[in-house]
């Protein structure tokens, strides 16, 4: 004698996946159709707490000094040391090495700052250049070769002041290296940027004054 199979514990199962799927579909609805109407507000310290990173994190300036040093020490590696040896002359590595600073500042330097904006224009105090147009690539290869000059003119006079103290004139006391070359760039960069700053500040106090 067969055994009635029995049915009644099946109905809730059934249930059960139905509404699964109902939920699943309509996550799936709203995932679709969000936007910025919809879509719930979120305070930004609940972002913070779900963003991942190290924990210890630098300052904004901090990042942007490391940013300008690290590309110009790079420049330095590749074109001052690594055709050091093809190029002719000391003239002809300061040009290709200007050439190449301006190039990487419009190209790589200026777009990753303006990356790390948190508002539009922030960084802009870190670029001679700031405006982006087709301009500011000549324009920043000029301002490159400027620094590159001072820079040039500080080994000279380190070394020039070494051989002085020690008599020993034709020796080298202190050679480019990437790490120091990206930093003395920096800091001609900075001085200049804050030159620039000031007399901005300067003219712009004096025309206010005379529109008044």
């Amino acid at each position: 004698m067969s055994k009635k199979r029995k049915n009644g514990p099946e109905k809730p199962q059934v249930e059960k996946q139905s509404e699964y799927y109902r939920l699943k579909t309509q996550a799936v609805d709203d995932l679709v159709t969000a936007n910025e109407d919809n879509s719930p507000s979120v305070s930004e310290e609940e972002l913070r707490a779900y963003r991942s990173g190290p924990k210890m994190k630098l300052a904004d300036w901090v990042k942007m000094l490391l940013i300008k040093a690290w590309f110009a020490g790079a420049v330095c590696f590749f074109f001052i040391w690594g055709l050091g040896g093809l190029l002719g002359s000391e003239l002809d590595i300061l040009f290709v090495t200007g050439m190449a600073l301006g190039i990487v500042t419009d190209l790589m330097t200026n777009p990753i700052l303006r990356f790390f904006e948190k508002t539009k224009g922030e960084n802009e105090r870190w670029m001679m250049v700031s405006r982006k147009s087709y301009s500011s690539f000549f324009l920043n290869i000029g301002y490159a070769y400027v620094v590159l000059l001072l820079v040039y003119a500080l080994y000279n006079v380190i070394n020039l002041t070494a051989g002085q103290i020690t008599g020993r004139m034709d020796t080298v006391f202190l050679g480019v290296e990437p790490i120091l070359f990206g930093l003395f760039y920096l800091g001609f960069d900075l001085l200049l940027l804050q030159l620039k700053h000031a007399l901005s500040r300067a003219f712009g106090s004096g025309a206010r004054k005379t529109a008044k």
